[in-house]
């Protein structure tokens, strides 16, 4: 009789199921309220117009930014005129919003019927006088947030270049009377905050109190953001120029980290992601030894944070976790969740890009080997219908799922967490590391309450239906 050895590195298998996932238009939930003079004109079907409705809720007191343009049987059939067609509605959207910006969200209606969106944007665009970003944020992702990654690498060739922005300050006559009577000295002594470095540019779609949240961290270590991609409003995209850095906050972002490197020959700093308080500390270190700066303070704070957490970390230390796969966050949780002191049972992933994520993958392995728990098998593209025969056998105490398989798993006795939760809480930075454990620990603290009340007892021994 032989014992099983565990696997001392990474088991990367790949499986042929479907995507079990939303569609990536819904990405214009988040990105419209981020970018606040945008307006997003999703080119659909009235399938997708359903989608955005139920997934996104309905404004009773507030007209969101975004519409659908609705493609009839005319148009797919190629009948009608599409530029004049979407000529009219974007005149309509200039007359009644005026935004600085409208991004048009292809779907894979458009993409089907070969729609040339690339084609008419950039005449159009010259004929309204507003600029136009194209996305392909079809069904044809992997998942959901890549909805954000395509977006933001449209967005990368409207980021301007430094004698252009220059140019237009120069020209701008309320730049000059804003900056008209300030001391010199209040700039030097703003600049003293910082170290000289080339220009650090971030990329990624967070709130705005998580986004200065950050931006502080790193000030404090000397490190001066050049800008955010995307900025609060598309008039303040920064400014990128070749050999600028760039760094990532969320693990879904190859596709702009590409664009960047290749369009603008940027050079991206490869760490892991700021989620949970190791995976921040990790990432602002990177940043200052790329930058040449020796980081200050970070032990004793990411120190300080798992203290303050103590009573969280309680209830789930010791306990195993599933991901079935989702949202693209998997292994970031997967490895935060690893230095709580869970074991990771499996993290199954809709699409593994494993040099984008390179730095998380390493920092997994790593966490698993230092907590004392197996390392993980990373499931890229999972059959769902074979995960569930391995939870059955595995029983995890936390399975984090889609929302299609939650309530079926529930039922048989199974604890569940939404995936689509950790892509909208606020969960990155030092500050935000609680909120990621008040999520994961809620269905075990609600089990616990039900114990307590004496229910679950005779739930399981059938008294109760």
């Amino acid at each position: 009789m032989t014992v099983a050895q565990q696997p001392t590195a990474l088991n990367f298998e790949c499986e042929t199921g479907n995507y079990h996932t939303f569609c990536p238009i819904s990405c214009v939930s988040w990105l419209y309220q981020k970018i606040e003079d945008s307006f997003f004109l999703v080119i659909g079907t009235k399938t997708c117009g359903y989608f955005l409705q139920n997934a996104m809720g309905v404004m009773i007191f507030a007209e969101p930014r975004y519409a659908m343009a609705e493609l009839e049987e005319g148009d797919i059939s190629a009948k009608l005129n599409d530029y004049e067609e979407l000529k009219r509605l974007c005149l309509q959207i200039k007359r009644d919003r005026n935004p600085s910006v409208i991004v048009w969200i292809g779907t894979c209606t458009t993409e089907i019927i070969k729609m040339d969106l690339e084609g008419m944007a950039p005449k159009l665009e010259g004929e309204i006088g507003i600029p136009i970003v194209t996305a392909r944020a079809n069904g044809l992702d992997y998942a959901f947030t890549q909805g954000e990654d395509t977006v933001l690498a449209a967005m990368v060739h409207k980021c301007p270049k430094k004698g252009v922005e220059q140019e237009k300050e120069e020209r701008n006559p309320i730049s000059k009377l804003l900056n008209f009577g300030r001391k010199k000295e209040e700039v030097t002594e703003s600049e003293s905050e910082y170290v000289d470095h080339t220009p650090l540019v971030l990329f990624g779609s967070l709130p705005d109190p998580v986004a200065t949240n950050l931006t502080l961290e790193l000030k404090q270590q000397g490190v001066k953001i050049s800008g955010w991609l995307p900025a609060k409003r598309y008039t303040e995209l920064p400014v990128i120029e070749e050999g600028y850095y760039v760094a990532g906050v969320n693990p879904f972002l190859s596709r702009t980290a590409t664009t960047l490197m290749r369009r603008r020959k940027c050079k991206l700093i490869g760490a892991p992601f700021p989620i949970g308080p190791d995976g921040t500390r990790l990432w602002i270190e990177k940043i200052c030894s790329v930058l040449g700066i020796k980081p200050k303070g970070l032990a004793e704070r990411e120190e300080k944070i798992w203290a303050s957490m103590e009573d969280y970390l309680q209830l789930i230390r010791g306990k195993s976790v599933f991901f079935m796969g989702d949202n693209l966050l998997e292994v970031s949780l997967a490895r935060f969740l690893a230095r709580c002191g869970m074991t990771i049972l499996e993290v199954g992933i809709p699409y593994m890009d494993k040099r984008y994520q390179k730095a998380e993958l390493d920092l997994l392995g790593k966490t698993c080997e230092e907590m004392g728990v197996p390392i993980p098998t990373i499931v890229e593209k999972p059959d769902n219908y074979n995960q569930i025969q391995r939870i059955y056998e595995l029983k995890p105490d936390l399975v984090i799922t889609g929302m299609a398989h939650a309530n079926p798993l529930e039922a048989r006795g199974i604890n569940t967490k939404w995936s689509v939760e950790f892509t909208f809480a606020q969960m990155h930075g030092f500050t935000n590391a609680r909120d990621i454990l008040e999520l994961v620990t809620r269905p075990l603290r609600r089990n616990n309450n039900i114990k307590d009340l004496g229910w679950y007892k005779l739930v399981q021994e059938g008294a109760m239906v």
